[in-house]
């Protein structure tokens, strides 16, 4: 894993989310209205777990598989998950959470 020490992050990275890149963009990150962001692994995932609607894409140079574990990623990560607080709202919560507490 090859985290990135400097300032500069991928533009998938949310100015509010403190953490850095781990690695280069891999993938694009497409919102509901096709608006996109290239972004590592890492950055990815966070985006697209924030997102409704939203679509993973790996980029031409990516590794294998990339834009699947982002995907895979992004299904346990809680929208905006750098933000602290209660999260009980559906909204607030990850996808898995939300599976599971329908499943009864």
């Amino acid at each position: 894993m090859v985290v990135t020490t400097d300032r500069h992050r991928c533009p998938a990275a949310h100015p509010d989310d403190p953490t850095l890149c781990v690695g280069p963009p891999v993938v694009t990150v497409l919102d509901a209205g096709n608006a996109g962001a290239a972004g590592c692994e890492h950055h990815g995932a966070r985006l697209l777990a924030s997102l409704e609607g939203g679509r993973v894409y790996a980029l031409p140079d990516a590794p294998a598989g990339a834009a699947i574990r982002v995907f895979k990623a992004a299904d346990d990560i809680r929208p905006f998950c750098w933000i602290d607080g209660p999260r009980t709202e559906p909204s607030q919560l990850s996808r898995a959470e939300n599976r599971a507490r329908h499943q009864h």
